[in-house]
């Protein structure tokens, strides 16, 4: 399946699914970085007890700075748009019950 996306300046992008294209849901990513790249780790996060955390990482993937810059301003738009429609985004307090989520560095686990 492909889309084909016109840009103001009249470019052309086409969108193709390859083979191996697929879609999973995440509510982990963890972020490593190096001078040259960007990893990002995404995974699913289930909260076996009390003191306990299981993370199953199932995709890596790199981004060069550019591109990591990119997304987050594309992320920082989207969520600005949402939070228009839909209200505030809280990080504060636990996380709804099925929806945990990992901040990487020292933040905490959700």
């Amino acid at each position: 399946m492909s889309q084909t996306i016109t840009q103001p300046d009249n470019t052309k992008i086409t969108l193709n699914k390859t083979e191996s294209y697929r879609e999973s849901y995440a509510n982990s990513v963890q972020i490593r970085l190096a001078i040259w790249d960007f990893f990002l780790i995404f995974g699913t996060i289930e909260q076996r007890a009390a003191d306990q955390v299981q993370i199953d990482n199932f995709q890596g993937i790199y981004l060069s700075p550019q591109q990591a810059k990119a997304l987050s301003n594309l992320l920082t738009q989207n969520i600005s748009q949402y939070e228009k429609t839909f209200g505030t985004i809280s990080l504060d307090g636990p996380a709804p019950q099925g929806q945990q989520f990992v901040i990487s560095g020292n933040g905490p686990v959700h």
